[in-house]
């Protein structure tokens, strides 16, 4: 009993102390008096008064996003300018937004308003969809014609359609990109013209570095020339390309990228043959895709699964791996062709022979061929 009068007790005191704090938050004195602005919310109507809660609201959720600086979606400022708008006191209830904010986002949204109420209407082609495939069709096909052209061939097929029209189907097909040849044009056109070089570094057995050279031919993806030196100086690169071109043949583009191994001397030795070099830019692996990726195939299908012990023996290796290259190894790049015409495989309805599989860098790879 004596607890149960205990309790009672401490709970009228509580009571007491909630209303003694209640009533001196409505005693205490405000910028605007509790009785003057209620009688002032007499005269408002009950959509305003709700409007303006809520955009009083509004700011104070916000900041509740708990970052550093609070951003304003554009849900946000959508929400904020049409409440402003059913509110005459408006630039007193915002809070993180400054008035000319607020306003500078309603000329935004007046804006967009009327750039989608004058948008243009999406009409009936005037012209038929043959017409339209072909404009499509010229575009992709001859990425050097300009709207001009591709109407003058229109007409010598017997149709009239006007440029701007052409230039409105060519953005289908057509990216913006900056005028000129695009460097995977250029070789596709004079690939045949065309070779690559570059630099692998192989490491030995005892973790001294070996640097393997190559010579590409793009179009045909054959292996030119192959050497191997544990020092690559500019004279010693030069010697190379003059032994890759000491027959005559020599192409008329050379690809290399920026290393140091290919100074005055290479430049010179190029240039007595009339070969024009072209340096790739920095950071650019994709300038010369074709001799990296090939790069990237002797080093799977070869280094990868033998043990390098010296200079010479990676010569031998990288010799047998050429004539395995060029004469017997089909490629992607070139729909499943040998590079060497002249060593081409059987056709399939040849029926006479035995199939025989000569091995390959002591049976890392097989050579499949018919016997006589």
């Amino acid at each position: 009993m004596p607890g149960l009068l205990i309790f009672i007790k401490q709970m009228t005191s509580m009571c007491l102390q909630s209303l003694q704090h209640r009533f001196i938050d409505w005693t205490k004195p405000s910028n605007s008096p509790l009785i003057l602005g209620t009688v002032a919310d007499f005269a408002r109507s009950k959509s305003e008064l709700v409007a303006e809660n809520a955009l009083l609201r509004k700011p104070l959720i916000i900041p509740r996003r708990q970052v550093k600086r609070p951003a304003c979606t554009k849900t946000d400022r959508m929400f904020l300018v049409l409440l402003a708008r059913m509110v005459r006191t408006w630039k007193q209830a915002l809070f993180i937004v400054q008035p000319e904010t607020l306003l500078r986002w309603h000329r935004q949204g007046f804006q967009l308003f009327w750039k989608y109420k004058s948008r243009a209407g999406s009409p009936q082609p005037k012209i038929s969809e043959e017409i339209v495939a072909l404009i499509k069709e010229m575009a992709a096909q001859n990425l050097l014609w300009g709207a001009k052209w591709i109407r003058g061939e229109l007409l010598k097929l017997g149709f009239r359609v006007s440029k701007r029209t052409i230039q409105k189907y060519m953005r289908h097909v057509r990216s913006t990109q900056p005028r000129g040849q695009k460097w995977t044009t250029f070789l596709r056109t004079h690939a045949g013209q065309i070779w690559a070089c570059d630099f692998l570094p192989v490491t030995d057995l005892v973790f001294h570095s070996l640097f393997a050279f190559f010579i590409l031919e793009l179009q045909s993806r054959k292996m030119i020339h192959v050497s191997v030196t544990r020092n690559p100086t500019d004279a010693w690169t030069a010697q190379q390309l003059r032994e890759a071109t000491a027959f005559g043949q020599e192409p008329k583009y050379l690809i290399r990228d920026n290393d140091g191994k290919f100074g005055v001397g290479f430049a010179r030795v190029a240039n007595r043959s009339h070969i024009e070099i072209l340096k790739t830019p920095y950071q650019a692996p994709r300038a010369n895709a074709i001799c990296e990726r090939f790069l990237g195939s002797v080093q799977r299908e070869c280094l990868d699964h033998l043990l390098i012990l010296h200079e010479k023996q990676l010569q031998r290796i990288l010799n047998a791996y050429e004539l395995y290259f060029n004469h017997a190894r089909p490629h992607q790049g070139i729909t499943q062709q040998i590079p060497d015409p002249h060593a081409g495989p059987v056709p399939a309805n040849h029926a006479g022979g035995k199939v025989i599989a000569f091995p390959v860098l002591g049976g890392l790879h097989h050579d499949s061929r018919r016997s006589a």
